[in-house]
């Protein structure tokens, strides 16, 4: 059995992010090797496994599997024959009908705020990419609230957010035919939740902004017009290019991000050029 001793991991020269060399997710990895990426994980928000081409939905699963239970996605007509905890993220038609979620990423967010666990992290993995297009921006949320100005900073101490799953989803749907429409069963899913704006990640012990322009939809306890205000401020922080790591998608690319530490944004592509990732996504704790 191969465990793994040996691999690289090397920081990008930016605000966060760092790629892992030499690993085959597919073979079995050890205890040891575990560690180490569990620890890069907290270290650099974002790891990007290359050349993962053997890797197969079972084998995701079981490595999304040891960093914690695993989230489904209400949209469950867009999980993979099968596999009910891997999600299709594609802009692929095969019988008039979409094989997967086509805009996932449209808006920066972090995925899964709006439940009462949000999401811990996020495995994206590469299965067809298109020639041009289909980057994935990711933005450091820590150095955000560590750059606010401190009458920003004042402002959101101690203050609580709503996210809401369907806060932007009949815009997404009139920007996408192929958007479904959702059941009342998917709806009552995904009530509304309440989070601190300002988040301290349960495993590094750094704060965070947790709040996103695709899901967060009000301040508590502020008049609607100061709540709209601050948070078009915070969006507007929160994703400065001296924040952002960019990923250009190569072939058999394995993405795992941090969820408590980043915000993403799908940058999109043509939409004749097929692309198709698969998803994990692992719950996380009740942030405070």
């Amino acid at each position: 059995m191969s465990l793994h001793a040996e691999f690289e991991i090397r920081s990008f020269s930016g605000p966060l992010g760092a790629e892992v060399l030499g690993l085959d997710l597919s073979r079995p990895l050890s205890d040891d090797g575990f560690r180490r990426l569990h620890r890069a994980h907290l270290d650099h928000h974002v790891l990007v496994f290359r050349d993962q081409h053997s890797l197969t939905p079972e084998q995701q699963v079981a490595l999304s599997a040891r960093f914690g239970p695993l989230q489904r996605h209400v949209l469950k007509q867009f999980a993979l024959p099968g596999h009910p905890d891997v999600l299709i993220v594609s802009n692929v038609i095969e019988n008039g009908q979409p094989i997967g979620l086509g805009d996932a990423g449209h808006f920066w967010h972090s995925d899964l705020s709006y439940k009462p666990r949000p999401s811990l992290g996020s495995f994206l993995h590469a299965q067809e990419l298109p020639s041009e297009g289909g980057d994935t921006l990711f933005a450091n949320q820590h150095l955000a609230y560590e750059t606010l100005p401190q009458a920003l900073k004042q402002a959101v101490t101690g203050r609580f957010a709503e996210h809401w799953y369907l806060a932007r989803y009949a815009e997404l749907q009139q920007r996408s035919p192929w958007r479904p429409n959702l059941s009342p069963e998917q709806i009552a899913e995904v009530p509304p939740a309440v989070h601190p704006v300002v988040r301290t990640h349960p495993e590094n012990g750094r704060p965070a902004l947790f709040v996103s322009e695709h899901f967060t939809t009000r301040v508590l306890d502020l008049p609607e017009d100061e709540s709209r205000a601050l948070l078009d401020e915070l969006f507007r922080h929160s994703t400065q290019p001296e924040f952002v790591y960019r990923h250009r998608w190569r072939a058999g690319d394995l993405v795992f991000w941090d969820n408590r530490s980043v915000v993403h944004l799908a940058t999109g592509c043509p939409d004749h050029l097929r692309r198709r990732l698969h998803r994990t996504t692992i719950e996380g704790d009740v942030p405070v």
